[in-house]
């Protein structure tokens, strides 16, 4: 679930707008006064902040200035009614990383934060070198595998299969899908090593557990789930 701070003094606004986002399934903190917010967001971490210009205390450009001093990562989308060229570049030119004028339709709020987060993902990830599912973790940088505080010794091979079912949670992967990105190869329908070397996998990071994690669907693939 994401986190989201949301600087807004205007409550009626603050509301509707966390109101909104949690219906959405955002986690969100309200906050009424620029400098509570700053404090916040130095404080807290969030995946996305939703700043208003005109606040009490301090306002919403020299927030998210003195913000960037130490997080240049989080997104900041500046909130407010000023809608002049002008504004929108001094708010762009504070750290702001996208600019909603109001009033504003929540359909448009709720699709600048969904692009705004789907911006953070890719960096995320590429600075991140684990995998995770339930209670199985792989480390691409050290090639390990652990399952509940459990070493899983895998060749390379079986190694280059969990990445892939672990890229690609509760989601139905084909043989062919499987072949062309774990092996590189056109699938033949006419080899199980697909189908071998699954219980391979199988048999190392399930054995002793009680709960399975690789399901077949007959005649479809597999499914980490």
């Amino acid at each position: 679930m994401f986190k989201i701070g949301l600087a807004e003094d205007d409550q009626k606004i603050a509301g509707l707008v966390k109101a909104g986002l949690e219906e959405h399934n955002y986690l969100v903190t309200t906050i009424p006064d620029g400098i509570m917010a700053l404090y916040a967001f130095q404080e807290e971490k969030f995946d996305l902040i939703i700043l208003d210009v005109m606040m009490p205390g301090m306002n919403g450009i020299e927030v998210c200035r003195q913000l960037r001093e130490t997080n240049k990562e989080v997104p900041v989308l500046m909130l407010t009614a000023l809608g002049s060229i002008d504004d929108k570049v001094l708010g762009l030119n504070s750290g702001a990383d996208d600019y909603l004028v109001k009033p504003f339709h929540f359909k448009e709020l709720l699709a600048r934060i969904e692009a705004l987060l789907r911006r953070q993902r890719p960096a995320a990830s590429s600075a991140s070198h684990t995998l995770s599912f339930e209670d199985i973790v792989l480390d691409t940088y050290s090639k390990t595998v652990v399952r509940a505080g459990k070493d899983i010794l895998l060749t390379a091979k079986e190694f280059t299969l969990l990445e892939l079912f672990l890229k690609h949670p509760n989601r139905l992967l084909s043989r062919q899908y499987i072949a062309e990105n774990a092996w590189d190869i056109s699938f033949d329908t006419g080899t199980n090593v697909i189908d071998v070397y699954v219980n391979f996998l199988r048999n190392k990071i399930e054995k002793g557990f009680e709960r399975k994690l690789i399901h077949t669907k007959i005649g479809m693939g597999y499914m980490l789930k």
